[in-house]
């Protein structure tokens, strides 16, 4: 999502953008597929309604400024983006999140998007998933946030596989578990994985597919619960096994992990009949679990554009 605006001032034309990208409540799943597939390292999106905000304002023979000063990865695209359109200017980049840094939501990869959309719209430069993708290859393994709904998403070589659709409005109740991950060192540690795991993921992103397609919730929560349990071998979440056992006693679609991330949550669909009391129960003993003085219970919501929006993407 995004915009352009054009305003005049007396004397000079200061050309501002908007530019906005959801966050992704970590990955419905998660791995690596065997060696003689097309895919080895992915990932599966789950946009939730979360945000990145950014505003930019080109200035002509103007220095860049951006802010907060710490989003260093967004003022490194903005660069680029300024010296892809041969510009000798500058200009004023203002960055405004939801999203927490560090937990697995891809706030870092919103951070981006959402730059090269409000930058990229106004220096007029191609703001298209594919293309936002090039623009951010260069600067770290990404998300696939660019597009709306959910993704196949290579994210160390920041492409997009195949898209598998839309879900209907779902909830994660998550526990974080504290301190922070950098998602770039993460994916720098070496991975291994067995061929019987790497068979194992083959069978659950083929899982997913159909049940993203075919609306099957009880099937898309038994592979992100069996993508967290495979998870804990990599990144472990120390309250996984309460949380699971909150989601089984509460009858909710499963647990959902931010793999490479904090976070660690419950899979509940709206939709389900007494929602609202199931949603406050899970609430009440995740607070419990998360314990007093520690990291807060977040409770997220999913984002889906309709399916007519995202097949124009890829």
């Amino acid at each position: 999502m995004s915009v352009t605006m054009a305003i005049t001032r007396p004397g000079v034309d200061v050309a501002t953008g908007v530019g906005v990208a959801c966050g992704s409540f970590g990955e419905l799943l998660q791995g690596a597929l065997p060696e003689t597939m097309d895919l080895d390292d992915f990932l599966v999106t789950f946009p939730i309604a979360r945000w990145t905000r950014a505003w930019f304002r080109f200035e002509p023979d103007a220095p860049l400024r951006v802010f907060p000063s710490h989003k260093v990865k967004s003022r490194r695209l903005a660069e680029t983006l300024l010296a892809r359109n041969s510009s000798s200017g500058g200009g004023t980049l203002i960055i405004d999140s939801d999203l927490p840094v560090g937990k697995g939501l891809a706030s870092s990869s919103a951070d981006l998007v959402a730059t090269a959309r409000a930058v990229g719209l106004v220096l007029g430069l191609e703001t298209s998933p594919k293309a936002i993708e090039g623009w951010l290859r260069p600067i770290e393994p990404t998300d696939g946030v660019m597009y709306h709904g959910v993704v196949v998403f290579e994210h160390r070589k920041v492409r997009a596989a195949s898209q598998l659709g839309v879900l209907p409005p779902l909830t994660v109740v998550a526990v974080d578990e504290g301190g922070q991950i950098d998602t770039v060192a993460f994916n720098q540690r070496p991975r291994r994985y067995s061929p019987a795991q790497r068979e194992e993921y083959a069978c659950l992103l083929e899982e997913l597919t159909r049940a993203v397609r075919a609306g099957d919730l009880a099937a898309l929560g038994a592979v992100t619960t069996r993508s967290a349990i495979l998870n804990q071998r990599l990144q472990p979440k120390r309250h996984f096994e309460a949380v699971l056992a909150i989601s089984s006693a509460a009858g909710a679609l499963g647990v959902i992990c931010a793999h490479s991330g904090t976070m660690l949550g419950i899979l509940l669909s709206d939709e389900t009949p007494g929602h609202a009391d199931r949603l406050r129960k899970v609430t009440e003993a995740c607070e419990v679990v998360a314990g007093t003085g520690a990291e807060p219970v977040w409770i997220f919501h999913s984002f889906m554009l309709n399916g007519a929006e995202t097949q124009r993407e890829i």
